[in-house]
Formats: structure tokens, sequence, C-alpha cells
């Protein structure tokens, strides 16, 4: 398995935010975590990237244990996430914005080699600049590259956080409720783009309300309730669980 959090709880004082959580996520997936609000979906999300740490059990990637390591050095190991509130930099182009996240593997970037302005520079932020608009085409957003990100309407400013994290390379990207606010249109961008991403080598593990995309793309769904998971299977077998119709669905999906 690419992650497993093996028995995870995390406590905020009194509150069992998560209890005794397992969840693996096997490589070339795309899996998705649903459940109703306050559920403790976000607060894996934020474990597994060391926002938050375990107050009990572990998680592992790639087989080894990551709790407990900075957030730079999760990132490294090959995971990236987006975020429920969108964040960019705004005043720069849709373009740049990517970029940013092309330079989390860039080897020549030190202060000599840029002062210098030398060749391997020079090369690296052109591989940079091409993978860069490489991910705009992911998610289709290829025609605004070189519009200012800030000028995005909500929905296009998610798929460019979806960008911007594929820049970084990973093995692993975690998507926190990417298809909130996004139209017929963006939602079908999005669909497309994750089967690109998986296509391309990579996992997806995401956090999602969105039922008829969880269906129609994911491999393999957990489902939480009050933190505690409490059913997981294929998108049918979860669409007919008699729990998740009670605590989630309100009726089969």
């Amino acid at each position: 398995m690419l992650l497993e959090l093996k028995n995870v709880s995390k406590f905020f004082g009194g509150l069992r935010a998560l209890n005794d959580i397992n969840i693996a996520v096997q490589k070339g997936t795309i899996t998705a975590l649903i459940g109703p609000n306050g559920a403790g979906k976000s607060t894996i999300i934020n474990v597994v990237t060391g926002v938050y740490q375990p107050t009990q059990g572990e998680v592992h990637f790639a087989g080894k244990k990551i709790c407990g390591l900075p957030r730079h050095e999760i990132v490294k190991k090959g995971l990236a996430r987006t975020f429920q509130l969108t964040k960019m930099f705004k005043g720069m182009s849709v373009l740049e914005n990517v970029m940013v996240g092309g330079h989390h593997w860039a080897k020549h970037g030190t202060f000599v080699p840029i002062v210098l302005n030398s060749g391997k520079v020079r090369r690296e932020e052109e591989e940079i600049h091409d993978y860069a608009r490489e991910m705009l085409k992911l998610v289709g957003l290829e025609k605004v590259a070189d519009d200012s990100a800030g000028n995005l309407p909500h929905g296009q400013q998610r798929l460019l956080e979806v960008a911007r994290s594929m820049a970084t390379r990973p093995e692993l990207i975690l998507l926190d409720e990417p298809a909130a606010g996004l139209n017929g249109y963006e939602e079908d961008m999005l669909k497309d783009a994750l089967r690109a991403i998986v296509s391309k080598g990579t996992t997806v593990f995401m956090v999602e309300h969105h039922m008829k995309l969880v269906m129609s793309v994911s491999d393999n769904v957990h489902v939480m309730d009050v933190g505690r998971k409490i059913a997981e299977g294929t998108p049918s077998e979860i669409g007919k669980n008699p729990a998740v119709v009670k605590a989630y669905l309100g009726k089969e999906y």
C-alpha cells in the first residue's frame, strides 16, 4: 500500500476528532473519503500531511513512518495537497502560480547560480515552465495560462490548485473537496483531470461531498461519521450500505 493510517486517533482536549482509524490507499487508484460535516475527514488529511500529529497510531507512506516529520519533509517524500479554501498568489499569472510548485524539485536554484544566471538554472527554469504548462493542460486551464490568477472564477481557482500541487511531481495527491463550487462544465474538467493524474502515475486520495463525482471516478470509498470509519468498499457497495445510507446518503445511491 502507498499510504496507510494504522489505528490513528486525534484528540483535541476532550474531543475525539478521530477514533482508531485504519485506511489503506493502494498505488495507482482514486480513493475517496466521504461523510457528514464534522465527521473528521479534513482532520485525516491534516494528520497525513503533518499539520496535526496523531494522538495515537501511525501514518506510513511507501512503507515508512511519516508522522512526526516536518511538513516540508513530508512534501519531499512525494505528497502534495490542496485545501478547502483556495490559496494562491493572486498578483501572479496562472502559469507562474503553477511554476511555484515546480521549484520544489529544482536543484540549481541556490543563490550563487541564480546571481551568475548559469546555464543550468536557465535550463531548469525552462523545464519548470514547460512542466507547469503541461499541468495546466491536464486540468483544462492552458488557455488562461497568462491571465492573472486573481481574476479566475472560483471553480477555475480550484483547478489551478490541483495543477500547482501536481507541479511538485507527487506520488500521492490529497484533495480536500476539489469539486466545491464547480459548475457542471468544471466538474467534467475535474473528472477528466483526476483520470489523467492517475494515468501519469500519481495516486489520488480525496475528501469529497459531490457523490456523482465520487461514484463515477473512485476505485475505493471510505466513509466517516463522528470521528469513526463506518464503512469501506467499492462505490456500488457503499451506495447500498445500510450504515452509510443512515448516516450520510439518506437513501441508496
